[in-house]
């Protein structure tokens, strides 16, 4: 390999490195945690594994969305892009204005949504109701009362009915108390290479 070579190798391993970073950010992340632990799962990103299990049990037909709930710095958002999803197909809604933001420069094209979970109705436009093909939630859902549990899955329900939702969760057991809920519930997946180690629930309207 030539010097000019191995120099533009190093170059774009070196931008490659720092794209990375920009959309992973965390140190973003980590403060986030820090200044709010209930808004979030864990105090790191989501690792490239769990990504990878999550994109593996995404259901969407070709005129069918994704959306990802509790987005954070959009890693899982950039698994998803990568796996073959249009950006206008994907939606992403996040509370924290510091990290909306961060999403909005990361991922171009994306349909970046400020808001609280809770208002998906009001905040999907109301042409994609019923065209949403997988909803993926990283809200830590199981740090909530069960009436606050409540919420966020008839809002879901409403955007998305008869679907139910992927949710990922660092629980050894189910995060939610589906019969309680009225949900049927089963783990997807387990990865131990993520930290801390991470389950992907699917569920859906038990009946």
């Amino acid at each position: 390999m030539t010097h000019a070579m191995k120099s533009g190798f190093r170059r774009a391993t070196v931008a490659h490195d720092l794209e990375v970073e920009t959309v992973s950010n965390p140190w973003m992340f980590f403060r986030r945690w820090m200044a709010n632990p209930l808004q979030m799962g864990s105090v790191v990103p989501s690792s490239p594994a769990l990504c990878a299990r999550l994109v593996r049990n995404v259901r969407r037909a070709p005129d069918e969305a994704v959306l990802e709930l509790g987005a954070g710095t959009g890693v899982i958002s950039r698994a998803l892009l990568d796996s073959g999803i249009p950006p206008e197909r994907l939606f992403v809604v996040e509370i924290v204005p510091d990290m909306a933001r961060h999403l909005r420069r990361v991922l171009p094209g994306v349909n970046v949504i400020e808001g609280d979970a809770r208002a998906l109705p009001d905040l999907i436009p109301p042409h994609w109701h019923g065209r949403i093909g997988t909803v993926i939630c990283g809200i830590p859902m199981v740090l909530l009362p069960t009436a606050e549990q409540r919420r966020f899955i008839d809002a879901i329900e409403t955007v998305a009915p008869g679907r139910g939702f992927l949710h990922f969760t660092y629980c050894v057991t189910s995060p939610l108390p589906a019969p309680k809920l009225r949900l049927s519930g089963k783990r997807e997946a387990w990865t131990p290479l993520n930290f801390p180690p991470a389950s992907v629930w699917r569920y859906a309207p038990a009946g």
